[in-house]
């Protein structure tokens, strides 16, 4: 890097992917100048006189550092949530991280009993809010790994779906003893699948019997994530409102180099 350079920021790394992968037409901000002073982007000119951006070879070393440190920071349960949350925007869905939605369940399902009192609430999660409101329930918060809908502009067609991620199989069997949890998923989404990582052998944690019915399941093979037992489905008319919020909110999951395009 060249001397008195500024100190580069995970914007500009993102902005240095995305030329490495663009046409490498230039925006001309700030953000580019620094990466020039830096000598990580280098101006080239063409017989027409048009301007593009080329990564140096410094730039490529650049890269190579910071995913090699974001790679040894994750961790693996990380890595398996990003690489579910990439194959679903690849298959067209838009996906979100780190969600906390809130579902009705019955209150022998949440172990406590009702307080004097206490509002009863709707039966199914994605129920008008307006919707006839059920006794003997309360709210419980899920937190799935990841939640996804298809990419379309027909509310009826989203089919919102759940991915739970295990990479213990200790954290996966005390999953499965919280029914709960796993009802809260079922009824925020027209599916649940639970994804299974690898032991220290690189054989799945569990096999797809020890998962209850109700739920898909897909195994991480090498490389690949398999579907080892499709996922029951229904259909979901509609998200209620608190739930777009919460989407709202959160913003997607997106891929971090996908908007590379937006440079094209």
């Amino acid at each position: 890097m060249h001397p008195g350079a500024p100190s580069l920021t995970r914007r500009h790394h993102q902005r240095l992917r995305e030329i490495y992968r663009s046409a490498g037409w230039p925006c001309h901000d700030m953000l580019e100048v620094e990466l020039l002073a830096a000598g990580l982007l280098e101006r080239r000119f063409s017989a027409d006189g048009f301007e593009t951006l080329r990564v140096t070879d410094a730039g490529v070393r650049r890269l190579a550092e910071v995913f090699a440190s974001n790679k040894a920071a994750r961790t693996p349960h990380e890595a398996l949530v990003e690489r579910v949350a990439i194959a679903l925007a690849q298959a067209g869905r838009i996906a979100w991280r780190g969600l906390a939605l809130r579902v009705p369940l019955p209150r022998d399902l949440l172990g406590g009993e009702p307080e004097v009192g206490a509002p009863v609430v709707q039966l199914d999660a994605f129920e008008s809010e307006a919707a006839a409101l059920a006794p003997g329930h309360g709210w419980c918060t899920a937190c799935p790994d990841v939640f996804s809908v298809r990419h379309t502009s027909v509310e009826a067609y989203l089919q919102p779906v759940v991915h739970e991620i295990k990479v213990s199989r200790a954290d996966l069997l005390g999953d499965l003893k919280r029914p709960a949890k796993r009802a809260a998923y079922l009824a925020m989404a027209g599916a649940c699948w639970y994804v299974l990582g690898q032991d220290a052998k690189g054989r799945p944690i569990a096999a797809p019997h020890e998962v209850p019915p109700a739920c898909g399941v897909m195994q991480l093979e090498g490389e690949r994530l398999v579907v080892a037992r499709e996922a029951p489905r229904r259909a979901v008319a509609q998200l209620p409102f608190h739930v777009w919020m919460a989407l709202a909110r959160s913003g997607p999951a997106v891929r971090p180099d996908d908007d590379a395009q937006s440079l094209l």
